[in-house]
């Protein structure tokens, strides 16, 4: 009987690096996205806004393609635990990074619906602060990712505390606003579901950095624990 015979080391590593690539490249695809929308966040667009919409559909086809090449990667090699790990680990991040810029592409959403009504600048700014701290977030989860850093992960946790901070902020200032000058409701309304995907931004970024922690250590890590702590 025919076996098919094992591939040879450098050509998982070859096949290893680009679904690195990949997702590296998803990232830059989901960090334009949140810049894109930081922009609208200071002055209105409603053209780049509908541009963030429609290439969200580019998003997720890279991230159904990292998929699709990580299961097979994984059918034709026979990857070592750490491999594999990593291989896991890319689909992970793959999807919370397809789920941010689907945040991305709500909030341009709910802000289309405000085109024609006054903006809450200082609410806009602090929304602006979140999107910032996520993208910097980001950049050193990916880091992480990268250089197989869990220290870094860790760290980029922690700052999601921040953004929890400001997401409170604004919905008090919103709920306030809103007992005051019932006139601002519909507004302040379509402003609390934008802090909330803001938020939620922070949440997925914090997922991606659980699960390099897996990736480096082989331990899962799911923020309530500290390294070798028992369940």
């Amino acid at each position: 009987m025919s076996t098919t015979p094992p591939r040879s080391r450098s050509q998982l590593d070859r096949e290893l690096m680009l679904l690195r690539d990949n997702v590296l490249r998803l990232s830059t695809m989901v960090d334009a996205a949140l810049q894109q929308l930081q922009q609208i966040n200071r002055q209105l667009d409603v053209a780049q806004a509908r541009q963030i919409i429609a290439d969200d559909t580019k998003i997720n086809r890279l991230r159904y393609k990292i998929e699709e090449d990580a299961y097979k990667l994984i059918a034709r090699h026979q990857p070592t635990a750490r491999d594999l790990r990593g291989i896991i680990t890319s689909i992970h991040i793959a999807v919370e990074l397809e789920r941010i810029g689907d945040y991305a592409a709500g909030n341009s959403r709910l802000l289309l619906e405000m085109v024609d009504e006054a903006l809450l600048i200082s609410t806009f700014s602090n929304i602006t602060r979140m999107l910032d701290l996520s993208r910097q977030m980001m950049r050193n989860a990916m880091n992480a990712y990268v250089h197989w850093d869990e220290e870094q992960a860790r760290r980029v946790i922690q700052r999601d505390n921040d953004i929890d901070a400001i997401d409170k902020q604004v919905y008090q200032e919103l709920i306030d606003l809103m007992t005051k000058q019932s006139h601002t409701i519909s507004h302040a309304t379509y402003m609390l579901w934008i802090s909330h995907n803001c938020e939620r931004i922070g949440d997925r970024i914090t997922n991606i950095c659980e699960r390099i922690i897996y990736m480096v250590s082989g331990e899962m890590y799911y923020g309530i624990r500290q390294k070798g702590e028992e369940l």
